[in-house]
């Protein structure tokens, strides 16, 4: 196989494999060095001189993920990875025992079967804790617990419309307002003055607005004019006292006691009904 035919077929496999080859002359046996054979096995790896990159480029290595500031603080055991020195160590009792080499705090981890926990990071030197896996576990719930008792974050939406806004679209914000409040969430409400003037000062006409909602809300910043043309407020969920006025409203009046004992009547006398105007011919008849 001559030269040029073996360059050729390099090519075409490096095309189908998605590759570009370039090739120096000097990679390439000649015909009279080789005599048309090539010495190894067809498969062997080309040459110092045999360049092979992808069309795309190197392919960057995966980047890693930055840790999030508010995630949720573990406590767990490093277990032989130490890779200050000098470290600052506390008993399983909450005692200090000093400041000592890694290799000691290791050795005395080893000595009572109790594992090495990282306390202080920032401390100078790190402060680690001896526990036993019992106390990592509270230690662990404690934390969960803590996480479950802070306020979940709460989501601010926005919603901005014009003053001279149609009332069916007016009445179709509002519903998306409810909706959001529902679920929690801050609503701010900002209020365009239309392009004709208005007597009506913008926040009375934005406090209006609101006044239209089919549920009681609960205000972050009442409505006010923030600058010329625009006003502003915030709303959010009531609370249970602002909802006690509603309650009471909605509950039904209590209904008066009736007595319901009947009269008594004397022991062999028919009980009383009032006389019809049958009775009454009769007793005329007999008279």
């Amino acid at each position: 196989m001559s030269a040029t035919h073996l360059r050729w077929a390099l090519s075409l496999a490096a095309r189908r494999a998605g590759l570009s080859w370039t090739a120096s002359p000097r990679a390439l046996p000649s015909c009279r060095e080789e005599k048309g054979f090539l010495r190894g096995p067809p498969s062997a790896p080309p040459g110092p001189g045999c360049h092979f990159s992808t069309e795309a480029g190197v392919v960057p290595p995966p980047k890693k993920k930055k840790q999030d500031p508010d995630a949720r603080a573990s406590i767990s055991s490093v277990g032989r990875k130490i890779h200050q020195r000098l470290l600052q160590v506390i008993g399983v009792g909450g005692e200090s025992l000093g400041n000592m080499h890694r290799s000691d705090a290791l050795r005395l981890m080893d000595e009572q079967g109790l594992k090495l926990v990282l306390v202080d990071d920032s401390a100078d030197p790190p402060l680690y804790q001896l526990m036993s896996g019992q106390q990592i576990h509270a230690e662990q719930l404690k934390l969960r617990e803590k996480q479950k008792a802070k306020p979940a974050a709460v989501q601010v939406k926005e919603l901005t419309f014009s003053s001279d806004i149609a009332s069916h679209d007016l009445s179709t914000k509002l519903k998306q307002v409810q909706s959001w409040l529902e679920k929690k969430n801050h609503v701010r409400i900002t209020l365009r003055a239309k392009r004709t003037a208005s007597k009506v000062a913008l926040d009375q006409t934005l406090d209006d607005m609101v006044q239209q909602m089919p549920m009681t809300v609960g205000f972050v910043a009442k409505p006010k004019v923030i600058r010329d043309g625009r006003a502003m407020c915030i709303l959010r969920p009531p609370s249970a006292k602002e909802l006690a006025p509603q309650k009471e409203k909605s509950e039904p009046p209590p209904l008066p006691p009736t007595d319901a004992t009947p009269q008594c009547s004397e022991p062999g006398s028919p009980p009383d009904s009032p006389a019809g105007p049958a009775d009454a011919s009769k007793d005329q008849a007999q008279q």
